[in-house]
């Protein structure tokens, strides 16, 4: 859209939508099998945006004018008041469900973390996510995406024809997705496996979401919840997922974390040396690298942390594809040019584990990194790489988390921590300053 602030395009093949399509959610030349990773980016125009500087508590309404939501809204007429009661109704509707609605969540230096890893000098600052809606950071995306629902039926570009909204998970990203869908009203089916905890069914029962066991066929590749989500797009639904492959606005939602961490920041007058994220499907990742960047590009912050994802050994196919990039630097290429064959070879990068992963750490046992290419890129532009931690550093980082922060923080929610622990058992300078997520709560 050339007449607003943000533009939206795939960063695979360069297909913009038309300015005036409802569901930009997916490349048009997705799945036509030229072996391109298409996945659609918001971009912002730094000459028409600035860095937010209010204090409003709810992070859609404090940063409302880095979505694209939020321009699309106001080049249709929208008034700026409009679209802050919108999203206010929206809230009071998810806090009316889940007993809260989205606010700012802390991000702070940890004393006692610091002072246990001898980093006294810098710092660990802990981003905690365990209060947020439904418990973890998922509800961030999926906010976003129905923010954007109700603005493009809001402006008329089209009718709610009661479509379904559709999401394969069986963890936080579930949960989350029936809260916020059951604020707005929509019909949700959640595609879930096998093995799925009957308590969290229970719950996604409660919240009225239509469960479809997914079982694993012998031979097929590749998360079967995944290929079940394809094919109830493909009929109809739309995607209401934490995967930027499917949903590109999804990572508009899960900028706000990003943000937050940089207000903070700001404010602190500090900047971050190195930040660990836990990496599964990957949209986490891709829109707190996304966030920093706009950061930098608005002039926010002046540089980007060295970027670490966190993998399990039981699945790690982000490390692969990141070993697989770099080689084509090592052999010559600059990145750009590394990364740019690669998200035109994705099938030579980035494909399903071979074997079901397994691990303490649940919430990150993606058969995929869906958004692999915007981690790569992240850590190959800071001069970071990922870090494929043990199931033994993963208990001993929860425990380490909850014992000394008193955060009631999951194995998965405390799997940056594991990658901390792993990179400062083989050294890292006192005057550090680096970060970590905690992103979900143990229930």
């Amino acid at each position: 859209m050339s007449e607003t602030a943000t533009t939206i395009a795939c960063a695979g093949c360069g297909w913009r939508p038309a300015p005036d399509e409802p569901y930009p959610f997916r490349c048009a030349n997705a799945g036509r099998g030229d072996d391109t990773d298409h996945v659609l980016a918001v971009t912002l125009d730094p000459a028409r945006v600035r860095f937010p500087t209010g204090d409003e508590p709810n992070p859609f309404i404090r940063y409302r004018e880095l979505f694209y939501a939020y321009h699309l809204a106001r080049t249709h007429g929208m008034s700026d008041a409009d679209y802050v009661a919108l999203v206010e109704r929206l809230d009071r509707a998810v806090a009316a469900v889940d007993g809260r609605g989205f606010v700012v969540t802390p991000f702070a230096r940890s004393a006692v973390l610091s002072d246990r890893l001898g980093l006294a000098e810098g710092g660990v600052w802990v981003k905690d996510e365990t209060g947020n809606v439904s418990g973890s950071h998922k509800g961030r995306h999926l906010m976003g995406i129905l923010i954007h629902l109700e603005v493009v039926e809001r402006i008329g570009l089209v009718r709610r024809d009661g479509r379904d909204l559709a999401i394969a998970s069986c963890g936080n990203a579930a949960l989350a997705a029936a809260v916020v869908a059951r604020a707005g009203d929509r019909a949700l089916r959640v595609f879930v496996p096998t093995w799925a905890d009957p308590a969290i069914l229970d719950a996604l029962k409660r919240l009225g979401a239509q469960l479809v066991v997914t079982p694993r066929p012998a031979g097929v590749a590749g998360d079967p919840t995944y290929h079940a989500l394809r094919q109830a797009v493909a009929d109809g639904a739309l995607p209401f997922t934490c995967q930027g492959t499917d949903n590109g606005l999804t990572i508009d939602g899960g900028k706000t974390l990003g943000y937050e961490m940089i207000s903070v920041l700001r404010e602190e007058g500090v900047a971050l040396d190195r930040l660990f994220i836990q990496v599964g499907g990957g949209a986490l990742a891709s829109a707190v690298i996304q966030a920093f960047e706009d950061g930098v590009g608005l002039g926010t912050v002046e540089r980007m942390p060295r970027i670490h994802a966190i993998q399990t050994e039981g699945g790690h196919p982000l490390r692969r594809a990141f070993i697989r990039v770099r080689e084509r630097t090592q052999a010559g290429a600059s990145a750009a040019e590394a990364l740019r064959y690669a998200v035109t070879h994705r099938s030579e990068f980035m494909w399903p584990w071979e074997t079901e992963p397994k691990s303490i750490a649940t919430g990150i046992l993606d058969d995929e990194t869906y958004d692999w290419a915007a981690v790569v890129r992240g850590m190959l532009t800071t001069e970071g790489y990922p870090l494929v931690v043990s199931e033994e550093m993963l208990a001993d980082a929860n425990r380490l988390a909850r014992e000394m922060t008193g955060i009631n923080v999951d194995p998965t929610g405390s799997a940056g921590l594991a990658g901390l622990l792993h990179l400062w058992r083989g050294g890292l300078d006192a005057g550090e300053r680096v970060a970590v997520l905690f992103t979900g709560v143990q229930r």
